[in-house]
């Protein structure tokens, strides 16, 4: 039971430690950014298994998880106000050509971030930008005039 009891509290930090770090997707991340997700990966590890090596212990934990994400699941399925809670909003970017610098520094995001991705779906100019969007997935829509 002990196993599951830190499975849950860790579960629930690295949830809120996600949810407090900038949206990004897996093909975005630095190198750097991986090496960190392997190393935390290894870190959870050792925080909810502690000294128990059995396959028992490993099932448990990953059990514990998977419910978890299950939930999760569930109540963004049923209800919009845990959607917005646990998956977030998105966030305009650029409206009518003008970045929106309060949603960028919120952000941390380099307007060049936002040009980059205008660039990869076809856009070269900012002013032809109607929106930009960063959505809860991380990737950055971009809607034209």
């Amino acid at each position: 039971m002990e196993i599951v009891a830190r499975a849950s509290i860790v579960f629930w930090f690295v949830f809120l430690l996600t949810r407090g770090l900038k949206r990004r997707s897996l093909g975005d991340m630095a190198p750097f950014e991986m090496i960190l997700l392997v190393v935390l990966g290894d870190i959870i590890q050792q925080g909810v298994m502690q000294q128990d090596y059995s396959v028992t212990g490993a099932v448990l934990a990953l059990a514990t998880f998977g419910f978890w994400i299950s939930v999760m699941t569930f109540l963004t399925w049923k209800s919009k106000k845990a959607r917005l809670v646990l998956e977030g909003v998105p966030i305009v970017l650029v409206s009518n050509g003008k970045p929106i610098d309060r949603a960028l520094a919120v952000e941390h995001m380099p307007l060049a971030e936002v040009l980059e991705a205008a660039r990869q779906q076809g856009v070269d100019d900012l002013a032809k930008i109607r929106l930009a969007v960063l959505e809860v997935s991380g990737r950055i829509s971009i809607i034209t005039e």
